[in-house]
Order: structure tokens, then C-alpha cells, then sequence
């Protein structure tokens, strides 16, 4: 039989044997405060606000403060919620303020829609079910365009144009081979069209 690990036993699943694990500080809920749980807690400001993208400590405590706000169930706030979405936002590893707050909004977005989904399955009420299908659908659209944001904001706004299907007629050029062309290099790169590769 297999169980879930506590979150004092809380571990990476991927780990490489050959690559150091550096633990992060786990963040935790007391008496209506945020402990940072580390040894030294400058120490463990400083590797949390690493690991969220976060700038600066006012940076990483407001953004603490707005998941333990995200994570609250029956209006309390959770602490295995917010265990979860502070290991889902490290895990999408923000590089700025503006990843950070976007990957934020994504882990909330995915909270609300799992307890949507829940609610879904629990009822057999007909208008209560397609009240939650449209919020729903609604929230994995949200969590789809949050997604492409992302992607674009860390490629600097290029979108790849990949060709799959190519045909040449008689006498035509081609550039044969596998590969992605980002739309902003066509742009730049008119003579492309030119090139022959056997």
C-alpha cells in the first residue's frame, strides 16, 4: 500500500543522485502569522524569495500573505493548501516580479478550479451543475491564457511557427530538415526563402 508523505517528509520526487538538493524554507501558518521554517531566518527569507521570484522582503511577505488568503477553506486559511501552492509556485520557478505574480495568479486559479470541479462532482442539482460547468470553464480558460502569458513574457513575445507539411513543385527551393523558426527571424531574415540545403 502506498501513502502520501507528511509534509515534515516532504521531498523532491525527480531528484538526480549526482545533483546537490537544496531545501528551501517551508512556509507555515501560526496563530494568524506566516513562519518561514528554516534554521536562520534572514537566511530563509532570502532562498524563499529566490524560489518565488520574489525582489525584495515586502515583495515576498505580501505575496505570502495574498496565498494564505487564496488558500483558505470554509474562510480559514489552510495549511496544506498553502503548502501546495507555494510548492506549485516554486516549481514554475519565477525569474521576476512579474512571473511571480503571474504564477501566483495561476496556482489560485488552479485551487479554485479543483474546488469547482469538486463541487461539480458532488452535486446533482441540474442548474447548480451548469452554474459550476460555465465557472469552470471559465477558470481553465483563465488558467490556459495565464499559461500562454507566461510562455510569451519568457520568450521575450516570439512566437515559434513550426511547418509540418511543406511541398515544392518543379524547380522550387527548400529548406529541408527539422526545426522552429520564431516569427520575429522570418521577419528579419527576408532572403530565408533563398536557402537550399541538399
Amino acid at each position: 500500500m502506498t501513502t502520501l508523505p507528511t509534509h515534515s517528509e516532504t521531498m523532491p520526487i525527480a531528484a538526480s543522485d549526482c545533483a546537490p538538493i537544496i531545501a528551501t524554507p517551508k512556509v507555515k501558518l501560526r496563530r494568524r502569522r506566516i513562519v518561514i521554517d528554516y534554521p536562520d531566518p534572514r537566511t530563509g527569507e532570502k532562498l524563499l524569495a529566490e524560489a518565488l521570484g520574489a525582489v525584495d522582503r515586502e515583495a515576498l511577505h505580501g505575496l505570502l500573505s495574498q496565498l494564505v488568503k487564496a488558500s483558505a477553506v470554509a474562510r480559514k486559511p489552510d495549511q496544506g493548501n498553502l503548502a501546495f501552492m507555494v510548492s506549485m509556485l516554486k516549481s514554475i520557478a519565477p525569474k521576476d516580479s512579474l512571473e511571480a505574480m503571474l504564477a501566483a495568479q495561476m496556482v489560485g486559479i488552479h485551487v479554485a478550479s479543483m474546488r469547482c470541479a469538486c463541487r461539480l462532482a458532488c452535486t446533482d442539482d441540474v442548474p447548480q451543475q451548469e452554474s459550476l460547468t460555465r465557472a469552470l470553464t471559465r477558470l481553465s480558460r483563465t488558467f490556459a491564457a495565464e499559461m500562454e502569458a507566461l510562455n510569451r513574457h519568457r520568450s521575450n513575445g516570439a512566437c515559434a511557427i513550426t511547418v509540418q507539411n511543406l511541398s515544392v513543385q518543379d524547380g522550387g527551393k527548400a529548406v529541408v530538415g527539422h526545426f522552429t523558426q520564431h516569427a520575429n527571424l522570418i521577419a528579419a531574415q527576408p532572403d530565408l526563402t533563398d536557402a537550399v540545403i541538399a
